[in-house]
């Protein structure tokens, strides 16, 4: 049976430095009598600490007594004591490594089980996942799984820099295997500092972005075969589709949203000018149908505060003193006739022009929710 090891404190070492003084001089004599540590008073260490050094190399293996003179010490090879006190050590690691790959093994096999009754179950090809921590895991699974194509629309303005690094590592894994990249933004997100580092660096490894003033939703797609979208407003879920022809329906809504986005190029080339100009028409648009604000700025990707601000602008600039008053003048000025196309036309120059295009989404808190684990 194994003895138990040595005990030895947190943070400390096997060997204290008097018990390799005390080896190191056993070892020069070759042999040194218990009875007489005098041999080592020229270590100038009190005898009770020799005593006790003795003690513990014994325990340690690296001394033992000499078969016909117990009294004599003799030392060992270190590599010999060491082995011995590590054999019980091994053993443990290789019981653990075993009930490692044991468990692996066996719950692989319920793995594929799981995913077999899921495709056959009530729900069919769709699956809601309530907790965001699985929501994390199924598009973790889903990203490190992926072989040829992610697509994602990420409505709201910049995302905080701690997402944004963490996406850099799994993003460049992606589009170091050969994997295409496409990802929409709001134009707010043009106007945050991070997420034009983030999409810079992308870029240059071949990720592509663009943006459109009015999103359609949070949407990832992985191959055209595996699509997440967000659980019921508040919730932190997702909903997982596999049923090719909705998947199909929402990669089309995706090429569509995307055939009139900006590419999304540096600020100062892009001309933030002319973004700023379709925020304000959009925002125009949707006060004239009688959207609140709240939903005014989750469409345009812009926080409740920054919305207010806008709305506050253009109702100024009109000249209007009601919501509905509003309307009616953008109405009759023309600035609701037309949608803005991805070359930059649109009808709120009115409206625009005497404010100096304040589009920017200061202030913007992420969203959170399934679409916050990737940007």
């Amino acid at each position: 049976m194994n003895q138990p090891l040595p005990a030895v404190s947190c943070g400390s070492t096997y060997l204290s430095e008097t018990e390799v003084a005390v080896y190191s001089c056993i070892l020069e004599n070759q042999q040194t009598s218990r009875k007489s540590l005098n041999a080592l008073a020229e270590l100038e260490i009190p005898r009770e600490q020799l005593e006790a050094a003795v003690t513990r190399l014994k325990e340690l293996g690296l001394l033992r007594s000499q078969a016909k003179d117990e009294a004599v010490l003799v030392p060992v090879d270190p590599d010999l004591a060491a082995a011995a006190l590590t054999a019980p050590i091994q053993e443990s690691l290789q019981h653990k490594r075993h009930q490692l790959d044991q468990i692996s093994v066996e719950f692989g096999r319920l793995r594929a089980r799981f995913l077999e009754g899921r495709r056959r179950g009530t729900t069919g090809n769709i699956e809601v996942i309530a907790h965001l921590d699985e929501v994390r895991a199924a598009l973790n699974r889903a990203s490190d799984e992926c072989r040829e194509e992610v697509l994602s629309s990420q409505p709201g303005g910049g995302r905080s820099p701690e997402v944004l690094q963490e996406a850099i590592s799994r993003d460049t894994a992606l589009l170091a295997r050969g994997v295409r990249m496409r990802t929409l933004y709001n134009h707010t997100a043009r106007f945050n500092a991070p997420s034009q580092s983030y999409v810079s660096v992308m870029s240059g490894l071949g990720a592509e972005y663009r943006t459109v003033h009015d999103m359609f939703g949070r949407l990832i797609v992985f191959d055209r075969e595996l699509a997440f979208i967000p659980d019921r407003e508040g919730s932190l879920g997702a909903v997982v589709i596999r049923e090719p022809s909705i998947v199909t329906y929402l990669c089309s809504v995706f090429e569509n949203e995307w055939a009139h986005a900006r590419p999304f190029a540096d600020a100062a080339v892009d001309g933030l000018e002319s973004v700023a100009k379709e925020l304000d028409g959009t925002i125009l648009r949707l006060l004239a149908a009688g959207y609140k604000d709240e939903a005014i700025g989750r469409r345009v990707g812009m926080s409740l505060r920054t919305t207010r601000k806008h709305v506050a602008d253009i109702m100024e600039t009109l000249g209007a003193v009601s919501r509905f008053q509003a309307g009616v003048l953008a109405a009759r000025a023309g600035l609701l006739d037309e949608e803005p196309d991805a070359d930059g036309a649109d009808g709120a120059d009115g409206a625009h022009g005497r404010r100096g295009g304040r589009a920017g989404a200061g202030g913007d808190e992420p969203a959170t929710g399934a679409g916050d684990v990737g940007p």
